[in-house]
Order: C-alpha cells, then sequence, then structure tokens
C-alpha cells in the first residue's frame, strides 16, 4: 500500500464543497469514485482541508493510500475519468506517516473583487462584483493589522464547533490591475470562512463603513457582529498549500 500526495485543481461552482456528503455532491465524492475505478478497491481521501461550497481551488492537495504501481501516470488515468471542472496536476508517493492534513504549515488563498455594474461572463464564475468603488490604500493599511498572531473569533462563522481561534497570518496582500482587487492572504490555518469575513471587513473599510481602529477592535475581542459581512464563496480560490 502506497500513500500517495495529489495536486488537484477545480472549479466549485457545481458542487457542495469539498467534503463528501449525503444529500448532494462533494468533489471528494467525485474523486474518490474515479479512483476506486481504477484501483479497484475502497478508498478514501484526505484533503489539506475542506473547501466550502462554491469555493474553489487553483492548487488544492489530499492523500490516500492505495495499490497501483506506476504513480507518474496516475494525473492521466484520473482526469479521463473526471468531469472538465476537476483536474489532477500531479502525484507523488510520501512517507507513511504523512497527512494532506495534519502535515500543512501554510494555506494561500486568493479573493478576487471587480467593482464593475455588469459582470463578465468569462469570469463571473471566480470574481465577486461589486456597484462601488474601493479605497485601496485604506484597506492596505488595515491589511497590516492582521498579520501575526490574533484571537480570530471575530472573523469566523458563528456556526463554527472550534474551540481554538488562534491562528497565525504570514501575509495579506491587496493589489489591484484597473478595477480588479486581488486579495492575497497567507497563514498557518483558517477558521470557517475567516477568509471571506476578513475580505469583508476590509471592503467595509475600503468603502468608508469601518476604520482600522475598528479592526484592531474586533482583533483586541470584539464580537463578529461588527466586522464586515460573510463575502460570496465564488469570490474565494485556494491557491496552494505547503508542506
Amino acid at each position: 500500500m502506497q500513500n500517495i500526495l495529489f495536486g488537484t485543481s477545480y472549479l466549485g461552482t457545481n458542487y457542495a464543497g469539498w467534503q463528501r456528503q449525503n444529500n448532494a455532491l462533494g468533489i471528494q465524492e467525485v474523486i474518490e469514485n474515479a479512483l476506486e475505478e481504477i484501483c479497484g478497491q475502497k478508498i478514501e481521501i484526505f484533503a489539506s482541508g475542506r473547501t466550502d461550497a462554491g469555493v474553489h481551488a487553483f492548487e488544492q492537495c489530499f492523500s490516500a493510500k492505495l495499490n497501483f504501481k506506476e504513480v507518474k501516470k496516475l494525473p492521466n488515468a484520473l482526469n479521463a475519468k473526471l468531469p472538465e471542472d476537476i483536474r489532477i496536476l500531479w502525484a507523488k508517493e510520501v512517507d507513511d506517516n504523512f497527512h494532506a492534513r495534519f502535515s500543512a504549515h501554510k494555506k494561500t488563498y486568493i479573493y478576487r473583487i471587480k467593482t464593475e455594474y455588469i459582470e463578465s461572463p468569462f469570469d463571473s464564475f471566480i470574481t465577486t462584483y461589486l456597484s462601488f468603488n474601493l479605497n485601496l490604500e485604506k484597506m492596505q493599511q488595515a491589511a497590516k493589522l492582521f498579520i501575526g498572531q490574533h484571537n480570530f473569533k471575530a472573523f469566523c462563522s458563528a456556526n463554527t464547533s472550534c474551540q481554538d481561534f488562534v491562528r497565525e497570518i504570514y501575509s495579506l496582500n491587496i493589489q489591484r490591475q484597473g478595477q480588479l482587487y486581488e486579495f492575497e492572504i497567507c497563514g498557518n490555518g483558517f477558521l470557517y470562512n475567516m477568509v471571506r469575513i476578513i475580505v469583508g471587513t476590509l471592503v467595509d473599510v475600503g468603502r468608508g463603513r469601518l476604520t482600522t481602529e475598528n479592526v484592531q477592535q474586533l482583533l483586541n475581542g470584539n464580537e463578529r457582529k461588527n466586522a464586515g459581512k460573510t463575502m460570496p464563496a465564488k469570490g474565494l480560490i485556494l491557491k496552494n498549500v505547503e508542506y
């Protein structure tokens, strides 16, 4: 039995998130079914983390223990079985004690926003559109406050079952090209909806509804209700995972 690490890219629009579910189709189920067809055995895969319904990935990672002689041929074999919105990028053998989730050190997400009234048919699936302008400089100033280790209880969904809200953010950069704003955030882990709420808070800073002082108060233990809204899932992309 080999322990194999895979890289996969997917458009999450047509799926109820990564996780296998009873009443909806998850990306995990689609990949597991393809692997089982190829390998002829029951297989459970373990991702670096779950992505929610409608969230995408440039490079999500997952591991699985299976029997397959030529690992390098697995991506092509799987892609022949998978729908076009899920692609296996690479596969490699790793140590037996490696786990895609627990061995991960860093994750980087991108959130895309366009400040235009009319959505483009070419990128509307991976971009959130806003009908108002944003102040880039104010958002960049506020973004610096998130760097480091903080209690992010005010920046996660109230439905989370997590008891430990402390996470470390290594970088949070915001760049603008025309009307496109890209928020790139790298950390050691993220709470449920944390990235989408951080971006929603920065958007409120960019439109003048919140200040850097408000953001600091949120990081000092203020309540979720005082942070920005949870931005739509479709603008969020898992960029990569580092081990």
